[in-house]
């Protein structure tokens, strides 16, 4: 299983963080597959970072295997959606970032990317370039966004992973952040929704 994730990928969210870029194709890294976090188990705060952060996004889940996929029948290889959570060490990225050096420890370390249910697309009645999403902290709304707001859409995304990489059922692909990210701390409680429907429940530790 691997875990596929787009960073820049919401103009609002590259705007917050200082980017001005006019990207031609989608920004992609990689998680491990001991990055997963689900269930609703807690998140730990690891002893490497003083400022981990989070970003929560659309993960859509890969039903088929697929190479060099073409857009028109992107759609043929998912069919579930959640919400999740690509934790970040901010401060460790920038560090790495700063010295021209890859900073995927930044991203990829264990437990970095938290998961919620799954649903079904046509069970849900859901447009997967439409699909509004939030993220509260404490009750309180942090994170707002649409997929329809994506510089590059779920189906531009596979088709460019694919190129590169065979997509394996139960694949992840990490669709990107809309603006509003920030620190978690001790005893914050995260909540994912899709529509008003809570997929993601989980505490930080």
């Amino acid at each position: 299983m691997k875990i596929i994730c787009v960073g820049m990928n919401y103009a609002a969210h590259n705007k917050e963080m200082q980017r001005a870029l006019l990207m031609s194709e989608p920004t992609i890294f990689m998680k491990s597959d001991t990055s997963l976090l689900k269930d609703g188990k807690p998140f730990y705060i690891p002893d490497f970072s003083s400022d981990v952060q989070y970003e929560a996004e659309i993960v859509v889940k890969i039903s088929r295997l697929g190479k060099c996929i073409d857009r028109k029948f992107a759609s043929r290889y998912y069919e579930e959606v959640t919400i999740g959570i690509d934790m970040t060490a901010r401060d460790l990225q920038q560090k790495l970032k700063k010295d021209g050096l890859p900073w995927e420890i930044s991203k990829a370390f264990d437990n970095s990317a938290v998961i919620g249910k799954f649903v079904s697309l046509k069970e849900e009645g859901l447009d997967m370039n439409a699909i509004p999403f939030k993220l509260d902290i404490d009750g309180k709304a942090v994170q707002q966004g649409n997929t329809a707001d994506m510089i590059f859409k779920t189906d531009e995304i596979i088709e460019y992973v694919s190129r590169f990489i065979t997509l394996k059922m139960g694949d992840l692909i990490f669709t990107g952040t809309p603006a509003g990210v920030g620190r978690v701390e001790i005893n914050n409680l995260l909540q994912g929704y899709i529509n008003d429907r809570k997929l993601l429940d989980f505490q930080i530790k």
